[in-house]
């Protein structure tokens, strides 16, 4: 059924406090059971998370009352009003949730909403871990201040490990709060809004503890489809163009890093003493950087990635460049296998994420399999 962006705009006072309330009070029942996990060794740490969030809630505004206040910003207002048209779609084209996230402005006068720490061993490529009752196991350690992550990671560092801290301009509650549109991230151009929007509604629809291979594939599937279908009913073609291009120039620098963490992990699992190991990782650095420059002297549309090369190269910095992706063409196909219906798709993919992780291994590659059979079908009966 069509929801009109006046029911998504006004909602009744009473009944957001309400539910708001009950969140509240759910995340911090969540929260209570990790310190009672925990012990008090991270109580700093959490406390800095809700005093974090409640600091979101509480700047958030409902777009509704900035497009129509005269005063405000008439660029903000324009990049707001297209937010709504992007929430909008969401709901009604895509099928993801039709709630209040990406319903209300939040500025926080910042550049970033968290700061996230990444840490590895001096000759690691993997993500050191920290597992949260609310979201499971992440490969990070996430800041709502700069300083406190900085002091954080410096305390890492004396002890011998890679680490990079890294700024965010936006991250997903998964449905526990309505996140706002934040001034982190405003800024970006239409489609930049659109992957991001769609992308993050993806995870409230399905979130798997500690499997972000499938929550990211799962998300970036849907996120492609969206701007495919966005880009269709709303854009031009030199907007295609420019998308197309921005995703090969993402996909040869996933490569890029990929094939360099894999140099690493060989030097670190080989027999050569600590010396000949830290030698040669700078060295593969070095090279990193070397064929970089060769890549975008053949294209200076690879300098967007100049400000990632500009920091300083280290294990975590690599291992923040995920390769999560890998099943996309797996969801591709279930998407497919539902005659495009979203719905239907996500009504699949749940199916999927209740059973264990081996099960759904099973039954994602059954899916691939499929998805090859098909295409070995079509080119045997295609004329030579």
């Amino acid at each position: 059924m069509h929801v009109s962006a006046t029911r998504v705009l006004f909602p009744q006072p009473r009944i957001v406090i309400a539910l708001k309330i009950s969140r509240i009070l759910s995340f911090f029942t969540a929260i209570s059971l990790t310190f009672w996990l925990d012990g008090c060794t991270n109580l700093s740490y959490y406390a800095q998370a809700i005093d974090g969030q409640m600091e979101i809630l509480r700047r958030a505004q409902p777009i509704s009352m900035i497009v129509a206040d005269p005063s405000a910003d008439k660029t903000l207002k324009r990049a707001l009003s297209k937010v709504v048209l992007l929430r909008e779609f969401a709901t009604h084209d895509l099928k993801l949730p039709d709630n209040k996230s990406y319903t209300s402005y939040a500025d926080l006068k910042r550049p970033y909403v968290i700061w996230n720490v990444y840490v590895t061993p001096e000759f690691s490529t993997e993500l050191k871990k920290w597992c949260f009752v609310v979201a499971g196991c992440v490969d990070y350690r996430g800041f709502f201040s700069k300083e406190e992550a900085e002091n954080f990671a410096k305390e890492l560092k004396s002890e011998g490990y890679d680490v990079h801290v890294g700024g965010i301009r936006a991250y997903s509650t998964l449905g526990w709060f309505d996140d706002p549109v934040l001034n982190t991230f405003i800024g970006y151009s239409e489609i930049e809004l659109a992957r991001l929007i769609f992308h993050e509604l993806a995870h409230q629809v399905v979130y798997v503890q500690d499997d972000s291979v499938f929550n990211e594939s799962f998300a970036t599937m849907v996120e492609q489809e969206g701007i495919s279908r966005w880009l269709e009913n709303n854009g031009t073609v030199e907007q295609q163009g420019a998308f197309d291009a921005k995703q090969n120039r993402k996909a040869v620098f996933t490569k890029l890093i990929s094939n360099y963490r894999k140099r690493l992990k060989e030097l670190f699992s080989s027999r050569v003493n600590d010396s000949e190991k830290r030698a040669s990782k700078r060295h593969i650095f070095s090279e990193l950087r070397e064929e970089f420059s060769q890549i975008k002297a053949a294209n200076a549309e690879f300098g967007s990635y100049d400000q990632w090369f500009a920091r300083q190269l280290n294990n975590a910095l690599l291992a923040t460049i995920s390769t999560y992706t890998q099943l996309v063409s797996v969801f591709r196909t279930l998407l497919v296998q539902q005659g495009g219906d979203m719905e239907r798709f996500y009504d699949t993919v749940k199916g999927i994420s209740k059973l264990t992780k081996n099960e759904r291994n099973s039954a994602l590659r059954v899916s691939s399999d499929q998805r090859r059979d098909v295409a070995k079908k079509r080119i045997q009966v295609e004329p030579i």
